[in-house]
């Protein structure tokens, strides 16, 4: 299939991205929804070829189309079309931007990634190793070429050629017995190279593979002879990678270890597991591992060697990740499906080489990523800034490199309570990706989504649900109605209606979210707790407190069974249970669990975190509730100054705790002090928010409140005349815009 033909009537060849093996891979226009896209074609073979070769070849790539279109979710690539055309077999799935794995180390020279690169890509594929084990699928051919980091950050896992269906053993057998082996060598599980029984704890070896190279820079068996390397893999225990690299973190030495074990029984039950060891790791001051690690083998390699199957005869190496491994051709735009292919080219990715300062500028970018990850959202918006400036020097202001780091600085913009100015580089970002990506590309909607969720930050829930509406709409059309994406936007939109007051829409929507949430990705996936736990707010905000708590308890019981207790998913839905017995009024109840929680926060996150900072805020609520006004008020200065410290004066937090002291100040009478404090609040969220937000609004209904108490009627009553009029203003449309 040559440049610029049409294939099916409908996918516009464009140019070649790469070659393998067995097919080629095209970047298309897809005309019919104007948008870009990988076309992977199958090379027809000629008559030189053993016709059952043949056969398993096209069934394979079949199975590949049937698998992958099957699955739904944010890690996997998404499938799109399927098809024969002119007797060339071809599948098509979105455009990855990025890089693979192993490119990412090339660039690097062969160097390691970092280290909390490492453990996000970790934590990422895991995720999508539940996900696509829960669908009874196990890829078999796990490795660094078959795992993409896109610009933002997103990992998703590629090529499920040779996966197998649970239920499928006959179709496996076909296509073992061909002769044709499955797997790479370098990241083969023992019982592959055995032929012995595979399940989804043999993708876990092939990530304990991918990981021990990308976190020291070589494969555990990093031998040039593949019979060697399949020898390791059976009988040797790897070295354990501090010895390689001493700063990576011994519990992530731990799970990688405990992954390469060489019986399956001995690693990690499944991908859920691994996801919450991996959790764990990030704050346990010590590890406990729950597996025992592999034996060293015995005997000698000739009493081995006859263990192995036949098929591993004569193998070579194959591509790894770094090292003296093959590396891909530039295309030749006028090569068609005749043309020789080079190895290491099977993954849609569009990625070009890179001079070093292009190499150190992506280096930079997953630094940011990296600080936000650890919650450090200034630092990381000063590097996305600077690097965002760096990138359109080097590569122009409407590269996808450029806007990917003007996205991640409007989102740490939006972290650190500038919602303003995430407004204003987020509609900047939407502009030039719908330019240059087009309106409905993946990329765009998540800009048009987030500008989205920024307006209902600023209080403008009616042009946030405009957005949240328009989006929704898109991705109906382009992903469908339970691609992941598509359910994330439907979530967002049920959030931002009870802001909008429409309680009961809001409930319904999320329950409906939920339940196409738990259908999609299993009940006590992540983001269907997500849902859940949106359920749970809604059912608050309509007075039903009861069930709230009810719904908050049982999330907090998913989420401590799936992600572990100290998970801040989990700690974050015992906060809420805690608003709930105080609106209940269980105040006592309350004080117990938020002391419990502040306990766990500090111990699992810090004692300046800002979520053991919201918990410490919810304690000196209650103790307000309870009338001790004293007690609530140092805790409430104590918070606030703290808050100051860490997020700053102007952050929404630390305004809600600097109003805080003033509801104490003023329940102890000490109303002078009081005025103080709210209007040092009011002032700020004008500033931050502009004069007609909700809060804003709030905040002077406080501040005139405050004047009735120390005798100042008229002044009260101009400050609740002026009140009215923006409220009226804001009603009716007519609110100016946010600067």
């Amino acid at each position: 299939m040559g440049e610029n033909r049409l294939v099916q009537g409908r996918y516009r060849l464009l140019d070649l991205i790469g070659r393998g093996g067995m097919g080629e891979v095209w970047r298309a226009r897809d005309e019919s929804l104007g948008r870009q896209v990988a076309v992977k074609c199958l090379k027809p073979l000629g008559p030189q070829h053993d016709p059952s070769f043949t056969r398993v070849l096209r069934e394979r790539f079949r199975r590949e189309a049937r698998v992958a279109a099957a699955l739904s979710h944010r890690g996997v690539t998404v499938i799109h079309d399927f098809g024969e055309y002119d007797g060339v077999l071809y599948l098509v799935m979105e455009l990855l931007e990025g890089r693979d794995l192993s490119r990412l180390l090339e660039d690097n020279k062969g160097h390691p990634l970092p280290v909390d690169d490492v453990i996000d890509i970790a934590e990422q594929v895991a995720a999508a190793l539940a996900y696509t084990h829960q669908q009874g699928i196990v890829h078999r051919d796990l490795k660094p070429a078959n795992i993409v980091r896109l610009t933002d950050g997103t990992v998703k896992i590629c090529d499920f050629g040779i996966a197998r269906l649970g239920h499928d053993i006959g179709f496996t057998a076909r296509l073992t017995g061909t002769g044709v082996a499955m797997g790479t060598p370098h990241y083969m599980s023992p019982e592959q190279i055995g032929g012995t029984e595979v399940d989804q704890r043999s993708d876990l070896y092939s990530l304990g593979c991918v990981l021990y190279e990308i976190a020291t820079g070589a494969p555990p068996f990093d031998l040039d002879d593949a019979w060697a390397i399949l020898i390791g893999h059976r009988d040797t225990p790897p070295r354990p990678p501090r010895t390689h690299r001493p700063e990576l973190p011994a519990p992530f030495e731990r799970i990688v270890l405990d992954l390469l074990a060489k019986q399956p029984e001995e690693r990690p039950y499944d991908a859920s597991e691994l996801g919450r060891r991996l959790a764990a790791g990030r704050t346990a001051p010590t590890y406990m591992p729950t597996v025992v690690t592999g034996r060293p083998g015995a005997g000698g390699t000739a009493a081995h060697e006859a263990r192995l199957p036949a098929w591993t005869r004569g193998m070579t190496t194959g591509h790894k990740a770094v090292g003296t491994g093959l590396r891909a051709t530039a295309p030749d735009p006028g090569a068609a499906l005749r043309g020789a292919w080079t190895a290491g080219a099977r993954v849609a990715v569009l990625s070009r080489p890179a001079p070093d300062a292009v190499a150190a500028l992506t280096a930079r970018h997953h630094e940011g990523l990296a600080l936000a990850l650890r919650g450090r959202w200034a630092e990381a918006r000063d590097v996305h800034l600077t690097v965002a400036a760096e990138r359109a020097a080097l590569l122009g202001p409407d590269h996808p490199d450029t806007l990917a780091s003007r996205y991640e600085a409007a989102f740490t913009f939006s972290r650190t309570g500038r919602a303003a100015d995430a407004l204003r580089a987020y509609t900047d970002v939407v502009a030039a990706r719908a330019r240059v990506l087009g309106p409905e590309h993946p990329d765009t909607l998540a800009a048009r989504q987030e500008t989205a969720y920024v307006l209902g930050r600023l209080g403008r829930h009616f042009e946030a649900h405009q957005g949240y509406t328009s989006v929704l709409a898109a991705r109906m059309r382009v992903m469908g109605p339970d691609h992941p994406d598509t359910l994330r936007c439907r979530h967002n939109l049920a959030f931002n209606l009870s802001r909008l007051g429409r309680l009961e829409d809001s409930y319904r929507m999320a329950l409906d979210v939920a339940a196409a949430r738990a259908r999609v990705l299993g009940p006590d996936h992540p983001d269907t707790l997500v849902t859940r736990y949106e359920v749970a707010y809604a059912l608050g905000q309509l007075g039903r407190w009861d069930e709230a708590l009810r719904t908050y308890g049982e999330v907090v019981d998913a989420r401590a069974r799936t992600l572990g207790a100290d998970h801040p998913d989990t700690l974050a839905a015992r906060y809420e249970a805690g608003i709930s017995l105080g609106r209940l009024g269980r105040s006592a109840d309350a004080l117990c669990l938020y002391r419990g929680l502040i306990e766990d926060r500090t111990r699992v996150q810090g004692a300046t975190h800002p979520e053991t900072l919201r918990a410490r805020h919810g304690l000196g609520v209650n103790l307000g509730r309870l009338d001790r006004w004293e007690e609530a008020l140092v805790e409430a200065r104590d918070v606030c100054a703290l808050r100051e410290r860490v997020l700053g004066a102007d952050h929404p937090d630390t305004l809600v705790s600097r109003r805080e002291v003033a509801v104490a100040l003023g329940w102890l009478g000490r109303w002078t002090d009081a005025l103080t404090e709210y209007r040092r609040v009011a002032t700020a969220r004008e500033r931050v928010l502009g004069p007609d937000h909700p809060d804003t609004l709030a905040s002077r209904n406080d501040e005139a409140h405050c004047l009735e108490q120390l005798g100042r009627g008229a002044e009260a009553v101009e400050l609740y005349r002026r009140v009215a009029v923006l409220s009226r203003q804001r009603a009716s449309g007519g609110h100016r815009p946010v600067p």
